[in-house]
C-alpha cells in the first residue's frame, strides 16, 4: 500500500492512547495524526482540519465522558460520512453490534487485541471499508436468523426492487457508479438515483451501511476470513 493510512485515536484513558500509538508506530504505512481523550475536543479539531490532513480512520472508545462513543459516532457519521470508524471496547460488543452496524461502523476491536489484529483491522477497513472477525461473523449470522433484530437494524416500509438489489450487489463488489451503469446497461445518473433510493429505504448512513444490510439480508455473501 503506497499511501499512508491516517489514524485518529479517541479514548479517555491516556495509557490506552499511548499504548495504541506506540503499537502502530512501527508500521510505515500507518500514521497516528490525531489523539484525543474526549469527543467534543476531537470534533473541534476536525472542524479545523484540512482535507489533506483529515484522518482516514477513527478508532473510538465506547465508554467516555462527557460524550460517550455512541454519541460521538452518531455525530461523526452525520457530519463526516466518509470517515471510517473502528470501535474499541473493553467489553465485547454483543449489546452494541446492531446499533453500531446501523450507523455504519466499519469494525470492532476489543482493547486486549494483539498488534496483528490491530494492523489487520486497520488495513482491511482502509482497503475494503469493513472488517469482521470470526466472532463478528457469528454474531451477524445470529442477527440474520432473528427477524426481530433484523427489523430493528433496518426498519423498512418498502422492500428493495430487483434492480435495486442488483445495484446493492455491485456496490458490495466495490464497483463505481460508472462501472455499475456499464454492467446494468443504464446511465450513471440512474445508478445514483437507485443508490439514493436504497439509502433512503434502508436508513443507512453510507456505503458501509448498504454492505451490512446486504449481508444481513442474504443479498451479498459474507466472506469468511
Amino acid at each position: 500500500m503506497n499511501s499512508q493510512i491516517k489514524i485518529a485515536l479517541i479514548d479517555d484513558e491516556q495509557l490506552i492512547l499511548e499504548g495504541i500509538k506506540m503499537l502502530l508506530s512501527s508500521e510505515q504505512n500507518i500514521s497516528v495524526g490525531f489523539t484525543s481523550n474526549n469527543g467534543p475536543d476531537f470534533l473541534e479539531v476536525l472542524e479545523k482540519t484540512s482535507q489533506e490532513d483529515f484522518p482516514d480512520i477513527a478508532l473510538v472508545d465506547v465508554q467516555m465522558q462527557p460524550m460517550n462513543g455512541f454519541e460521538l459516532v452518531e455525530i461523526l457519521k452525520e457530519k463526516y460520512p466518509d470517515l471510517k470508524i473502528i470501535i474499541l471496547s473493553s467489553h465485547y460488543k454483543t449489546t452494541i453490534l446492531g446499533y453500531m452496524v446501523k450507523l455504519g461502523v466499519s469494525a470492532f476491536l476489543p482493547k486486549n487485541s494483539n498488534r496483528q489484529a490491530f494492523i489487520e483491522a486497520i488495513t482491511m477497513v482502509y482497503k475494503n471499508g469493513i472488517f469482521f472477525t470470526p466472532e463478528d461473523h457469528q454474531m451477524i449470522f445470529s442477527y440474520m436468523n432473528s427477524p426481530t433484530k433484523k427489523r430493528t437494524l433496518f426498519e423498512m416500509d418498502d422492500e428493495l426492487s430487483d434492480r435495486e438489489k442488483d445495484v446493492v450487489r455491485l456496490i458490495c463488489q466495490e464497483c463505481t457508479n460508472n462501472e455499475i451503469a456499464e454492467k446494468l446497461f443504464i446511465s450513471p445518473r440512474t445508478v445514483e438515483s437507485h443508490r439514493q433510493r436504497i439509502v433512503e429505504k434502508i436508513g443507512a448512513k453510507n456505503t458501509v451501511g448498504i454492505v451490512i444490510y446486504a449481508i444481513i439480508n442474504n443479498i451479498h455473501p459474507l466472506e469468511r476470513i
